[in-house]
């Protein structure tokens, strides 16, 4: 698609003036950048429209003449300038903001072609125009991604939404999201060779800089303003017009070209009055991409030989030298609150500098989000990385806001991809990581649970139905996902509650006797099939001697079977008094334990189990000349005689804790995660044959058996129990 031959009469219509100025900027003549052209661009009416096949065409030659005319790098130039005009006229007049919404969809769709269907080198070539040493010393930027990127994030850092802006917010929000898709099309890991131009330009901005725009996306976050109702109403218009055609109608956000992925769904719900907001939920999505960014430095590409254990040599990173800092995970994980008192801001410093935003609001918010997985993740990335977002949520007393909706989505499992599942699991592992959130979930108790359907659980307390969920989940994970790390993941959780377990209710202390069981049942299973015998099937020392033979598989549940052991012990050994339900579950099924009492692993552990059944058993046979044996008749003589449990002949052992840490690579895991978020939610149609990050599948499918890597997360444990 070459420049069109004549000029149209100034009578002309519209369209036909569109037609000629779309010609001429994708065309082979290089047009100055401060000729008249391109304002008579950026000033088409919004009402434009062209066929697919005519935008595809277009791009097409854009991307072969803009390595000769510059046009894509003036265009971004014209939009850089555009953006700063918007920043700091007063007041802000319509023209400038419909004149920049057109330079950001026109530099949208070029770009978005471009990154999906041309090499990285044709977009280098693309964007390399110089930029004038006036302009680069006002900028401090070299070259014209490095100008539009600061132009972008200065304009998100400084500009308060409001309703003539939200779509202007909103196209730049996803033009950032275009620039960064280069992700879509490279592969992990990035090393110092690797050029991300637009990640590289953004990880370079100034930290005062990232830290505003970090506030404000998390600002839009929380305040989730709604799409202006005449825009999502010219938005339904358009979804009726002709196949192949976007209907332009105003300042409704339809494309000045027939943009073949900016095609938005969301319509206003009926369940909220307000309306959904796509500013909210992409520029999440943008954060996300942003702060899950890593790089690896020269000293992480270093690396040495060292033996494994098994007879290989392996790759081992350099980990003496620091590595690649994100300015914008960084910015999260200075992120403070609005409420930070005063007089300690005036001690330091350092609290002025930082993003601030209302931590009350941004709990709330989750609370009411985590049912979409990008708030899930949010959620993970502060709580893991903001210590001061993680002391305030640990010191809330309605713990059960961020509590309940995650404990629903376990309790809903097989709806919920597996990244879904490990995401909340490591939420609850790092919330147990502190006694105090152990301590107060037993003490807050919960009127009804109405989405738990196979019982009905009344007045239990928030703790009882923590460990009901974990231990389901467990079991689901048994039957379906088979997952080792999953279980892990549950059982670490337990492990840290057990000491502090209070009042356990029946159906809890039920189910935890019954993962025993179930566990152990496994066990033989495969302890029979593998031809063990019942006095050392069990045992470690057979499983190393056996070699290369050794079964795995028997390794693996009786190291489960001793969390789950040591689990009991901790309750047993920490909190008996309190918790008579336990007590009685084991009574009820002790014959469970006989298999195990000369195992050499699990001997120690199962004499202290030992020791407290003995004790109540003589309890029992004290009264055994009593007529009626009831459940409550038991019940009431094992908590009449925890009054006088002293522990006598109990062993006790180091309180078992787990604690969560990344691995050395992490993006391996949340680079993918994210940016399958991001085209599964962000309303943007991706071309999914051209992703390389990820299969393409994965966005089209719901993921039930995909494995979380043990490459991209690790718990480390104490010596003595470590998997």
């Amino acid at each position: 698609m070459g420049a069109v031959s004549s000029t149209p009469r100034g009578d002309a219509n519209p369209k036909d003036h569109g037609d000629y100025l779309l010609g001429v900027l994708v065309g082979n003549k290089s047009y100055d950048v401060d000729s008249n052209l391109w304002d008579r661009l950026l000033g088409l009416p919004l009402t434009l429209q062209w066929p697919e096949s005519v935008v595809h065409e277009a791009c097409e030659s854009m991307v072969q003449n803009s390595i000769f005319t510059s046009h894509l790098s003036k265009l971004f130039l014209h939009l850089a300038w555009s953006l700063h005009e918007v920043l700091h006229k007063t007041p802000l007049s319509h023209v400038s903001i419909l004149k920049t919404i057109n330079a950001v969809r026109f530099s949208s769709t070029f770009l978005k072609h471009l990154i999906e269907h041309g090499s990285n080198e044709q977009l280098m070539s693309c964007l390399s125009l110089s930029l004038s040493e006036k302009e680069a010393k006002a900028t401090g930027n070299q070259n014209v991604a490095g100008l539009v990127i600061s132009a972008i994030f200065s304009f998100i850092g400084n500009l308060d939404v409001n309703p003539s802006t939200y779509m202007l917010h909103l196209e730049v929000v996803n033009l950032l999201l275009v620039m960064l898709s280069t992700q879509l099309h490279s592969r992990l890991p990035y090393g110092t060779k690797d050029f991300q131009i637009f990640f590289d330009a953004a990880m370079a901005q100034d930290l005062s800089v990232v830290q505003l725009a970090v506030r404000k996306l998390l600002l839009s976050y929380i305040a989730k303003l709604p799409m202006p109702a005449s825009v999502a109403h010219y938005m339904n218009l358009s979804k009726v017009s002709q196949q192949g055609v976007l209907q332009k109608v105003g300042a409704a956000a339809a494309t000045v070209l027939k943009l073949p992925y900016y095609t938005y769904n969301y319509l206003l719900s009926s369940n909220n009055p307000t309306g959904p907001s796509p500013l909210a939920q992409n520029g999440l999505l943008l954060l996300l991409v942003l702060v899950h960014y890593r790089k690896c430095s020269p000293a992480d590409e270093i690396v040495h030989e060292k033996f494994n254990g098994k007879g290989d040599v392996v790759a081992v990173p350099n980990e003496s030298d620091q590595s690649f800092l994100n300015p914008f995970s960084q910015a999260l994980e200075l992120a403070r609150d609005t409420e930070f008192d005063l007089i300690d801001i005036e001690t330091d410093a350092a609290a002025n500098s930082v993003a601030r935003v209302p931590f009350a609001a941004l709990y709330d918010t989750l609370g009411l989000c985590l049912k979409d997985e990008s708030s899930v993740l949010l959620l993970y990335s502060l709580v893991h990385g903001n210590r001061a977002f993680l002391e305030y949520v640990l010191v809330r007393t309605d713990i059960d806001t961020l509590l309940m909706p995650v404990l629903e989505m376990l309790y809903d499992a097989s709806r919920k991809t597996s990244k879904q599942i490990y995401m909340l699991l490591i939420i609850l592992l790092i919330l147990s990581q502190d006694a105090s959130f152990n301590a107060s979930i037993h003490k807050l108790v919960l009127p009804a649970v109405p989405w738990y359907k196979e019982r009905l659980l009344n007045q239990t307390s928030l703790g009882s139905l923590m460990v009901v969920i974990l231990i389901r989940t467990v079991k689901y994970n048994l039957s379906k996902l088979r997952d080792v790390y999953l279980h892990t993941n549950c059982l670490a959780v337990l492990s840290n509650m057990a000491p502090h377990v209070h009042r356990l209710n029946a159906y809890g202390a039920q189910r935890l006797v019954s993962l025993f069981d179930m566990l152990s049942r496994k066990y033989m299973k495969l302890a029979d099939a593998h031809g063990r015998s019942a006095d050392t099937r069990l045992s470690m020392e057979n499983v190393v001697e056996a070699g290369d033979d050794a079964p795995t598989d028997l390794l693996v549940y009786t190291d489960f079977l001793r969390i789950v052991l040591e689990i009991i012990n901790a309750i047993l050994s920490y909190a008996l008094p309190r918790n008579p339900e336990v007590v009685y579950a084991l009574l009820h099924q002790q014959e469970l334990f006989q298999p195990f009492r000369n195992h050499p692993r699990f001997y120690e552990l199962i004499e202290n189990l030992y020791t407290v059944l003995d004790f109540f058993n003589a309890r029992m046979d004290a009264h055994s000349n009593d007529a009626e044996w009831s459940v409550e008749k038991v019940l009431e003589i094992v908590i009449a005689n925890t009054r006088s449990w002293r522990g006598e002949g109990m062993k006790m052992f180091t309180q078992l804790r787990f604690t969560y840490e990344e691995e050395l690579h992490p993006e391996e895991f949340f680079v993918p995660y994210v940016w399958q978020l991001v085209v599964s939610n962000s309303g943007i149609n991706w071309d999914l044959n051209t992703i390389t990050l990820f299969p393409s599948r994965i966005v089209a499918e719901v993921e039930r058996v995909e494995s979380f890597s043990d490459k991209t997360l690790d718990i480390p444990t104490t010596p003595s129990t470590e998997l």
